[in-house]
Formats: structure tokens, sequence, C-alpha cells
């Protein structure tokens, strides 16, 4: 490998056809052993009985840094020459990678200066100073991955320090591809599917280079999060392709563009994509911590809130579930368990004209509302010069069916209403 201006350029050769390769995947683990923690692939009992099939999951989260991300940040500090380690190094990161190449610096003796977004949750800039130890400088820039990214290249140039890109970087992609290597050495091999969240790409594509090596029947599934679906945009175009808008709730995957090599990868071995619905990772990140005891962050949800798709396929099948990241700020979970019920249809939201005379309210909570359900929200103000006023209401059902008899209530006593929903402009004014 030649490290040049902090791009890990591929030894490409006339008989290599991918950017990385299964004896880098190896020189990998050997420089990560003794640093990074071999993490248990535990069988989950609750996840086997709900899809039929034995899954297990791979505990990324109980790595030092909380995911997976500490083996590419380390694999490549620790392969830096000592000119470079002294120039220092420089990242973006939404927080996993920043706690990994934080890490890494401390333990290299490298100085490091780490972007991050604004929207990267406060838990996370923590962690990053508590690993750096005082190796690193936060510089907190930009709204996305993305814009944070183009601040940390541009110092990089005018300062000639070494970039550690978060997943489009041969090194990196092969620290991260020892997940499987491990994962496929605790299972001798025997499985069907490994499931995988998907960002910019470098899990996955590590990942898919171990398992072709180690274990061509093993499939690997990549997961994105619906807002921000940029590597299966990407395969549909053909190249790596950038998305305008993306949703970053899911800071741990909101990327939008794939790596180029991981995109090379993810194209060439022809990897199955799937995207999970935001509000359906929350659900999943909520099960994990009620029932099995897992703190996961969005991102380290992903792979799990896939199962329900893949329910056919995977049927009587041997799969394992990347836990990938627990790196989650205590302070999102009101947010969670609300997205977490509107997944459920269990909460709800409208917009209800009320007539402006008394008795009003109270003939809708006698004659519309059910005996289970819950008004937890209500704005309204009363405008006197108008013969009705809207309401912004939210409802909380006892079940998802009850739902079609509220509304036929409603329509019963002649309530002018509109059902709004989470994408909609009226319910981010208030949330």
């Amino acid at each position: 490998m030649i490290i040049s201006n902090g791009v890990t350029k591929p030894p490409y050769t006339k008989k290599s056809k991918l950017p990385v390769s299964m004896e880098n995947i190896s020189a990998a683990e050997v420089r990560l052993k003794g640093v990074v923690k071999t993490t248990p692939l535990e069988l989950s009992e609750r996840l086997s009985k709900q899809y039929h099939c034995h899954v297990y999951l791979k505990r990324e989260d109980l790595q030092a840094v909380r995911s997976y991300k500490i083996r590419g940040a380390y694999n490549f500090i620790s392969s830096l020459g000592a000119k470079q380690k002294k120039q220092g190094v420089v990242c973006a990161s939404a927080g996993n990678h920043a706690q990994g190449v934080a890490f890494a610096c401390a333990r290299e003796k490298t100085r490091g200066i780490i972007f991050m977004p604004r929207t990267t949750p406060k838990q996370k800039i923590q962690r990053v100073q508590h690993f750096g130890n005082g190796w690193v400088e936060l510089k907190i820039l930009g709204d996305t991955f993305d814009e944070s990214s183009r601040f940390a290249r541009e110092l990089a140039l005018r300062t000639d320090k070494v970039f550690v890109h978060p997943f489009d970087d041969a090194l990196v992609i092969a620290g991260q591809g020892t997940v499987a290597a491990e994962i496929l050495k605790q299972s001798n091999g025997l499985i069907d599917y490994i499931i995988a969240p998907v960002g910019g790409g470098g899990l996955i594509s590590g990942m898919a280079v171990c398992a072709k090596a180690m274990s061509p029947h093993t499939k690997i599934i990549g997961v994105e999060p619906k807002g921000a679906a940029c590597m299966l945009y990407s395969l549909k175009m053909g190249k790596a392709c950038e998305l305008k808008n993306i949703d970053k709730f899911v800071d741990g995957a909101a990327v939008k563009k794939p790596g180029e090599l991981n995109f090379k990868i993810t194209q060439k071995l022809g990897m199955q994509m799937l995207t999970a619905e935001e509000n359906q990772v929350c659900f999943e990140m909520l099960k994990l911590y009620q029932q099995d005891g897992i703190i996961a962050e969005p991102a380290g949800a992903l792979s799990v809130a896939a199962l329900d798709e893949m329910k056919r396929q995977i049927k009587g099948k041997t799969v394992v579930c990347v836990i990938s990241g627990g790196n989650n700020d205590i302070s999102r979970y009101s947010e969670i368990m609300e997205r977490a019920l509107i997944y459920q249809g269990l909460k709800h939201y409208f917009l209800v004209e009320f007539a402006q005379r008394p008795g009003t309210l109270r003939r809708y909570l006698d004659e519309a509302l059910g005996p289970g359900d819950d008004i937890v929200f209500f704005e309204y103000i009363k405008k006197n010069n108008r013969e009705t006023g809207p309401a912004f209401i939210g409802i909380e059902l006892n079940r998802k069916e009850d739902l079609k008899p509220l509304l036929m209530r409603m329509d019963k006593i002649g309530m002018t209403y509109q059902l709004i929903h989470a994408d909609s402009p009226i319910y981010k004014l208030f949330f």
C-alpha cells in the first residue's frame, strides 16, 4: 500500500480485480491484535424465534469506542510512517470514526484534527475528547458529514496533514473487513447471511471481500436508512452518485455519497442492498434495549431492522446481524420513543376544526374518542372573529386497529379534520 496525502492507493496489477484483497485484511488482523476486542457472536433467542431461523448478533457495540470504526481507523494510522505521524492527521466524522481516530492518535502518539457536523450528538463529541486524551483537536463545522468532510480535506491539503477517510480508503476497508473474518472464524463459516449497516460503504465492502475469500456461500446484505440510501441509488445509476438531500436522523449512516472504492467493490460483488425506515429503526432500538439489554445507536440497529423485509428468504437459515455501534445520546430517547410509536401505528396527529362554541370539545371527548384512546398533545388558540378554529391534536391508541373506528366516529359527528403525517411541514412545526 502507498499512502500519499492521506489517500491509500491500492496496489493495482493486471491480476488484481478488487481494490482490497484478503491479504490486506489478514495484515490488518495482525495490526489490530491486542488493540481491538474480539467481540462476541451471540445467539438472539428472541429474534430467532420471531423469524424462524438462527439469528446471531455480532456485538461491535462492545468495542472500546463502542463501534467497529476503531478497526479501520487504527489499521490506517498504525500503518503511517514516522514522518507522516509527525505531520499529523485530519479526519471528518459523524462520531464513531472520530472516536476510532482519537483512540488511534492517542495510542500512536499522533496529533489529530477532527471535524464533526453540528448535528453530532453531544455524547459522541464528549467520547471523542475522552479517547483523544489531549492528542486531538475538535472542530464542529457543517450541517452534514459531507460538509464537514470538505472542511477536513481543505485543511489536509493546506497543511500537508494525512487525511483519514472514514470509508473510502483501502486500509480502512481492510480494517473493517476483520469484522467478517472474526464472524466466520467464530461460526466455523456456517453462516448464510451477514447483515450490516451501510453509510459510505467501508464495512460492507471489507466484509464482502473477506466473505468471498473465506466463505463464498455466505451472502453479505447491506442496509441503509431510507432517507439516506446513497449506495442503493448509486448501484441503480451505475456509478457513485451524490444524493441532493438526506434524512440526518440515522447519523452514523447519513452519507450523501458512497466511497468510490466501496462502490466498486459493492458493484463488483453484486451485494444485495436494503433500506429501513427511520421510524422502524427506532422501534428496533427500543426492542434491543427493553428485551435484550443492548444499547444501540440508530445505525447500530439497522441490521436488525432489515430482518423483517428478509423474513421469507432467511427462514431456517443462519443469519448474523452486526450491531455496529452503541453511541446513543440519552437525550434522543424521547424522539426515538415518538418515532417508534408512529411506526407501530399507535400514535397519530390530527388538525381538527372545532366550532367555537361551548361544548364542542366535550362532545369530541365523549363521542369521538374510544375507551383506550388518549390525547397526548393538544394545541389550540381561540380566534374571536371566526366561527371555527383549528386544533393540533396527538392521540395515542392501545392498538393500531383502533384508528379506523376513531376516524369513523369523527366522521359520524361531523368533524372536519386532516390526518397529519410525520413528514408533513405541520408536524415539523410542532416537533
